[in-house]
């Protein structure tokens, strides 16, 4: 009996023991629901940022802050052969365990006792996803923490939730994460596309990234591509003849070259994820932009192709932008030949560096002139030499690059030819205060330095803008003063600004007119010159001080175009200006965009009425006029216009006539150019008989000219000069043709010299001294 007692007290003992041992699993197993992990709680936050072009073209992805490609998708956006092949290869009866497959366990188990080594795993998704959430060391406390984990996942989410977790997770290779985005830098198509052939080959690289990196170990991918494709047929997803089948397409299948999974438009896609919260844009979509990647992959192609073709005169790199007049959208930004060549500093970005802008600042500041009313479109500026003061500085001198001047032109030739002296006169006009707050009112934020800082100079490129800034402004232009941001997404972009109108469209119709007329840009750059196009076009060019940046902006109905050529390092350039530069870059673009459709005309200018005037003085013609050209001319103006055909020059161009060898800028009045009136000269005593004095006349005769000196009729058969050697005293000089007349006083007198140097000599010239 005591042996029975004995018994049964350690059956109840034993039965305790067992209980006890259940109900602590038991509530082990249980403690999970009470602290579960739920699909929110694991939600992928900072992801790659995929970009398409407007028509859904991808562009390609940008990495995450932690330098990650990842990309998310929801499940039944991904193919059923990846989905299939990845179970079949990781966890074929995932739908049918729970976070711990016990068969397999057991199986692991046997396995490893009798090989006295680990021969194949147990893990399943569910723990392979808990491992991606909390990497711990392969240990035994590691894997307990890992089956918590799986538990937890298990009590918060349904196995569609754990899986599409689990596949947006993958290790694809490099820094690569994810089905969706090994499916775009892979292939460059998403992940609901993949083939058997393309989705076996993915479903093998999780595995070993590093050991089946597809770059890398092509062979070593293929062979564990057969053992997906195996387990496939094994658990009934596809039949012997589809392997076969796969694998031939293997062989056809190629992998994208990896430029860091962007297709095109590099600049851009890294200047548009910087104008972003990436928490707030559309995780599950890519990102919509407006470029048009056809048209973006043209013009990547020509800003290489050009800048090939300057690399002789020093020329390394380009930009270019693309604007939709209607609506103001980016169809493409070039920022460099080639984002990728880190040697050429090709992550620059030319569209939005900050350079010197020529010329092409020019049309604002006559266009702000028309509209004070402070020139009118037949005004005559004077293109001569010309001085400015400026405090603690040298004299301020423009000129252009020729070195030359044309005297008296109209304001239309003046801004086609991008003459600078006419241009720095009219903002001396106008203000450089004035000119500044205009600019900032069309776009240009950066130049937001003092007037003082940029001076007169501020029309000629003296400040620093960007190629984006101009293209923005010239659209304001195209679209008649209609200022509209740029617009970059489909979306409510975080860059856009409101629409504003600035001033009278007339007057900005007047200055389209002029930047295409081709037939007054002709003294600078040619009647046919790559700025011409076959159809209506407006063009500026512009090339800043020492050649270090040439630009080329211009638009027509439909389209605006902006292009810079340079150097990113700022060497000067040999031999480019802005018509050899940027111009036939803008010319190849702007070709291609109106290749199957060419633009409208422009509209005239409203209000403003056509009248022929004489083209060197913008007045009526007469008879002697030997060029007539028409002008536009406000209504008001239009009395003045019948009144007036006389053309006489202001003395401030006298030194300037004084120095044409011809000239076609003849007055109605005889004026004698040189001498000036009250002019002093010193002779060197003995040097009488070899100083000379030119006199020289300008204007109509009516009859043969006569030259008088103190009323001596002097004897010359030269009709607009004559060399007089030098005699002290005092004189009259007259001119005379027919009715008409000019006098001038001078005096010469001797110098007094000190003696001279060994070594010195006086010149045979005379010495000109103004009197105060």
């Amino acid at each position: 009996m005591k042996l029975i007692s004995r018994s049964l007290t350690k059956i109840k003992h034993t039965s305790k023991v067992i209980l006890a041992v259940l109900l602590i699993c038991l509530i082990v197993r249980l403690l999970p629901y009470f602290a579960p992990i739920r699909a929110a709680d694991i939600a992928q936050n900072q992801l790659a940022m995929q970009f398409s072009d407007r028509n859904g073209l991808p562009l390609g992805t940008l990495l995450t802050r932690d330098q990650e490609h990842t990309s998310v998708v929801p499940l039944n956006q991904v193919s059923p052969q990846f989905i299939n092949a990845i179970l079949a290869a990781e966890d074929g009866s995932f739908y049918h365990h729970g976070a711990l497959d016990m068969k397999a366990v057991i199986r692991a188990s046997k396995e490893a006792i009798h090989a006295k080594r680990f021969v194949s795993g147990a893990s399943t998704i569910t723990m392979q996803l808990a491992r991606m959430l909390d990497p711990l060391p392969r240990s035994f406390s590691g894997k307990l923490s890992e089956i918590w984990l799986s538990w937890r996942l298990t009590a918060g989410m349904n196995k569609d939730e754990i899986l599409a977790a689990y596949i947006n997770r993958l290790p694809m290779g490099g820094n690569i994460y994810g089905v969706e985005a090994a499916a775009q830098t892979y292939f460059s198509i998403p992940a609901s596309e993949l083939n058997l052939a393309q989705a076996s080959l993915l479903a093998a690289i999780p595995n070993n990234p590093t050991y089946f990196n597809p770059y890398e170990h092509w062979e070593r991918l293929k062979q564990r591509q057969k053992y997906v494709l195996n387990r496939m047929v094994q658990e009934n997803y596809i039949s012997a003849s589809s392997t076969i089948a796969a694998r031939t397409h293997t062989e056809k299948v190629v992998f994208q070259s990896r430029q860091r999974g962007i297709i095109a438009a590099a600049h851009f896609l890294f200047w548009l994820a910087n104008q972003f919260d990436k928490t707030q844009t559309e995780q599950n979509s890519p990102i919509r932009t407006t470029i048009n990647r056809p048209l973006q992959q043209f013009v990547e192609a020509q800003v290489q192709h050009v800048i090939s073709s300057l690399a002789a005169n020093n020329v390394h790199d380009a930009a270019a932008l693309v604007i939709d007049n209607r609506t103001g959208e980016v169809l493409a930004y070039v920022g460099s030949p080639d984002y990728f060549n880190e040697v050429k500093l090709g992550r620059n970005d030319g569209v939005q560096a900050l350079r010197q802008p020529g010329s092409t600042l020019k049309p604002f500041i006559y266009e702000l002139a028309l509209e004070k009313n402070l020139i009118r479109p037949n005004t005559i500026l004077a293109d001569i030499p010309a001085h400015y003061a400026i405090p603690g500085a040298k004299l301020y001198s423009p000129t252009d690059y020729t070195e030359r001047f044309l005297g008296p032109v109209r304001v239309r030739i003046a801004l086609a030819n991008s003459l600078n002296v006419p241009a720095v006169r009219v903002l001396e006009k106008v203000g450089v205060q004035t000119f500044l707050e205009r600019l900032h009112q069309l776009g240009f934020e950066h130049l937001n330095q003092t007037p003082e800082h940029y001076g007169l100079g501020l029309t000629l490129g003296s400040g620093e803008v960007s190629l984006w800034e101009l293209a923005h402004a010239y659209l304001t232009i195209a679209r008649q003063g209609d200022a509209t941001p740029l617009v970059s997404i489909f979306s409510n972009s975080p860059i856009q600004n409101p629409k504003s109108k600035i001033q009278n469209p007339t007057i900005w119709q007047l200055i389209t007119n002029i930047l295409s007329d081709r037939h007054a840009r002709a003294t600078a750059f040619g009647v046919d010159s790559v700025l011409n196009l076959p159809f209506p076009s407006a063009v500026k060019t512009g090339t800043s001080s020492n050649f270090r940046d040439t630009w080329t902006v211009g638009f027509t109905t439909d389209y605006t175009v902006a292009t810079w050529v340079g150097n990113f390092n700022g060497e000067p350039m040999r031999q480019v200006s802005g018509v050899t530069g940027a111009a036939p870059l803008w010319n190849r673009i702007m070709l291609h965009l109106h290749e199957h459709q060419e633009p409208a005309d422009f509209p005239s200018p409203e209000g403003l009425v056509q009248l022929p005037v004489c083209a060197i003085s913008g007045l009526r013609p007469t008879p002697d006029c030997t060029s007539v050209v028409q002008e536009y001319f406000y209504p008001e103006d239009k009395n003045n216009y019948e009144r007036e055909n006389q053309f006489n020059l202001p003395p401030e161009y006298d030194e300037w006539l004084a120095k044409q060898q011809q000239s076609n800028f003849s007055s109605t009045n005889l004026r004698i150019l040189s001498p000036h009136h009250g002019d002093l000269f010193l002779v060197y005593p003995g040097e009488e008989a070899k100083q000379k004095l030119e006199f020289k006349l300008v204007g109509n005769k009516s009859a043969p000219v006569e030259w008088w000196l103190n009323g001596e009729k002097l004897d010359t058969q030269s009709a607009n000069s004559l060399f007089w050697y030098l005699r002290p005293g005092n004189w009259t000089l007259s001119a005379r043709s027919g009715e008409m007349s000019d006098k001038v006083s001078f005096q010469v007198e001797l110098a007094n010299l000190k003696p001279t140097r060994r070594g010195f000599s006086i010149s045979n010239s005379p010495v000109k001294r103004n009197r105060p």
